[in-house]
């Protein structure tokens, strides 16, 4: 089946909020920044794009029936005092309408924003399509003015079948010094990943496709990783260990989001280690794009199990102790060091 016509609604959603979330970053406000009840920020940038996305597919497909996955919600939105934050957000989502030109639609009210937003409370699962979104996939980076994605996938009976990673603070050619190079610097890049066809990577302006793979490397002491910036979101004990064990001479590379994701399907590393602590629940929307983007790269995405990610299950991921990521050469290698370093680990307890 051909998933031809929902990539290119996804690609163009995606490069919509981008635009959106380089705005505000360009010139982020602290009233811009708000506090979720989990204590994680969240930005005027993440409601809008979900806004944003939300409305776009519903527009592109309005005989299907729509099911979003996605992280907001418009609970806060909706308080005392949140008016003038709502109002800044329907003007942002507007406005990029605008810019694009395409759609020709009137503006959307404060409530049309609201029910964008709450169109992303789908639960997901195996029967079906459900479009699955984090609208920032890295807020921490995003207001710190570095990495982070707009991560939109679909899943159809529990399958991911595309993935659209837009990264608009990544450098288009490679940051390993790869054979990506002579674009002059430009930042900003968009994978996208249909199922059976490949991963592909092109600027956020507009750039012919390039078709990508993952780093062929076999000696693990050659092999550079990748783990998240902020220390909270992975044990860097753990993941130093099984450095360790490898061999891997090189330092961690550590950035925010599924940016990690898009720079391993273009071979910029070769590993991503992804350990939360105990009792951190992983969600579909952190993992779904970049996961389709990694294996149709010709990569690997499973649990320190060895088994693979399943999306059919709801909003969370039930994964044995984390995450890893790498090509199909270092995948045995990889984890005997990861089932060692927990073996160590559990002993130490």
């Amino acid at each position: 089946m051909s998933y031809d016509k929902e990539l290119v609604a996804a690609k163009k959603a995606a490069c919509l909020a981008a635009r959106l979330c380089q705005k505000v970053q360009k010139d982020l406000l602290q009233s811009d920044v708000q506090t979720k009840s989990n204590k994680s920020p969240v930005t005027v940038a993440d409601y809008g794009s979900q806004a944003l996305v939300s409305f776009l597919l519903q527009r592109e497909f309005p005989t299907e029936q729509f099911s979003l996955v996605a992280e907001e919600d418009s609970g806060d939105l909706c308080k005392d005092g949140a008016q003038e934050i709502l109002e800044r957000i329907t003007k942002l989502v507007n406005d990029t309408l605008a810019s694009d030109g395409s759609y020709g639609v009137p503006p959307l009210s404060t409530d049309d924003i609201l029910r964008a937003i709450d169109s992303g409370k789908s639960e997901g699962g195996s029967q079906g399509r459900h479009w699955v979104l984090d609208p920032i996939d890295g807020t921490k980076g995003f207001v710190r003015g570095d990495q982070y994605a707009i991560a939109l996938a679909l899943l159809d009976e529990g399958q991911v079948v595309l993935g659209v990673l837009a990264c608009p603070n990544l450098p288009f050619p490679s940051i390993s010094g790869g054979n990506l190079n002579g674009f002059n610097g430009e930042v900003g890049c968009l994978f996208f990943s249909e199922v059976g066809q490949g991963t592909y990577m092109q600027s956020l302006n507009g750039s012919s496709p390039l078709k990508v793979q993952v780093t062929a490397v076999e000696n693990p002491e050659e092999a550079s990783f990748f783990e998240s910036y902020e220390a909270a979101h992975s044990m860097r004990y753990l993941t130093s260990l099984i450095s360790e064990k490898l061999g891997i001479k090189a330092p961690p590379v550590r950035i925010d989001s599924q940016v990690k994701y898009g720079a391993l399907s273009r071979g910029d590393g070769a590993i991503y280690l992804r350990f939360p602590r105990k009792g951190y629940r992983e969600k579909i929307w952190d993992h779904a794009a970049g996961c389709i983007v990694v294996t149709e790269a010709g990569g690997l995405v499973t649990d320190a199990a060895g088994i693979p990610l399943d999306f059919s299950k709801g909003k969370y991921l039930d994964v044995d102790a984390g995450i890893i990521v790498t090509n199909q050469k270092l995948m045995p290698l990889l984890l005997k060091a990861v089932r060692e370093s927990l073996n160590e680990k559990a002993s130490c307890l």
